[in-house]
């Protein structure tokens, strides 16, 4: 059963005899982008120049374009699909499936000829991912540590608001995140009704634009280059400006600041400076819902992601132990 899925050195996840997600495998003629998050971008290039397919969903397609420019996507036979439309490719069939994580995250199904079902969860978050039976598993271990469990989870939208509100009354807000999670965040404030105006950098504004037309709710964004938005700025109104978290050193400086991050299990909002905050907003599964993942997808044998950021090896022991399913670590 475990020949049917592997994780090479280069981390492309390799699911039956044709498929490789994630990373280039120069055996494999598809490659499925599961979503835009850089460790899961390894080797598009090459893979655009020698796969036969690069197979990804629509808003992933089109997030790429922003982030890569358009002219990288133009090299390769890119083919997009809609969740549980099939790709039959010779005697396998490929099938993306909703993955909570963000904007266009897709799961991947190959099923093969002797009705295998091989799934790799890419990365996801409970309860909103559907869980997909499988006999062979490949799923992330970002949280896979049994001290990763975050039991507020459900109040962490009420806390972020209420830290926005309460930093708003004293002037702009200055929020840090990834592509993706920032423009969760926008939609969780325009969900409780917040009405100011939200400042964003050129990059954040045009992958704002088309999380807009796939469907996500933003309210009005101004980018930092308008008239309007530098006005704001320079009176020091009460705004609310989303930057990449690599901008962190460089902007707001002096404001209300709050950074997003899943790397928090203590508490939904923390103290981390005299004027800086920290909100446990993450869009992984903790080590929980990795777990209930793989109880409830049922599979023979499980294989835990070792090649990006987690701990694959202390999960898969989990499993083991506590389930009862074989899984082992790979890459080793």
């Amino acid at each position: 059963m475990l020949e049917k899925a592997a994780i090479n050195d280069k981390g492309a996840i390799l699911l039956g005899n044709c498929v490789a997600c994630d990373s280039f495998d120069d055996a494999r003629p598809l490659r499925v982008v599961t979503h835009v998050h850089y460790d899961h971008l390894t080797g598009l290039q090459q893979s655009l120049r020698s796969c036969k397919t690069v197979i990804m969903t629509a808003a992933t397609r089109d997030l790429l374009e922003v982030m890569r420019g358009r002219w990288s996507l133009m090299r390769g036979n890119i083919k997009t699909l809609s969740f549980e439309e099939p790709l039959v490719y010779e005697d396998e069939k490929l099938t993306l499936h909703f993955a909570d994580h963000i904007l266009g995250a897709a799961q991947v199904l190959v099923e093969d000829s002797e009705g295998t079902r091989i799934l790799y969860t890419s990365d996801f978050r409970l309860p909103r991912t559907p869980v997909v039976e499988a006999d062979l598993l490949v799923i992330e271990a970002t949280y896979g540590n049994p001290m990763q469990v975050r039991p507020f989870e459900n109040i962490v939208e009420n806390a972020l608001v209420s830290l926005v509100e309460r930093g708003l009354k004293q002037g702009p807000v200055y929020i840090f995140g990834y592509h993706g999670k920032l423009q969760e965040v926008m939609q969780i404030l325009r969900k409780a009704q917040m009405k100011t105006p939200f400042i964003v950098p050129e990059k954040v504004y045009r992958i704002s634009d088309i999380c807009e037309r796939h469907n996500m709710n933003l309210g009005k964004y101004l980018s930092s280059t308008e008239e309007e938005a530098q006005q704001m700025v320079k009176n020091k109104d009460a705004y609310v400006a989303l930057y990449h978290m690599g901008s962190r050193r460089h902007v707001g400086k002096d404001a209300f600041r709050v950074l997003v991050s899943g790397w928090e299990f203590s508490h939904p909002r923390r103290q981390i400076g005299e004027n800086e905050h920290l909100i446990a907003l993450s869009d992984h599964s903790d080590f929980r819902g990795l777990l209930r993942y793989v109880k409830e997808s049922n599979p023979k044998s499980v294989i835990t992601d070792n090649y990006r950021n987690g701990a694959a090896k202390t999960l898969a022991r989990q499993i083991e132990k506590r389930l009862k399913i074989p899984a082992r670590p790979l890459p080793n």
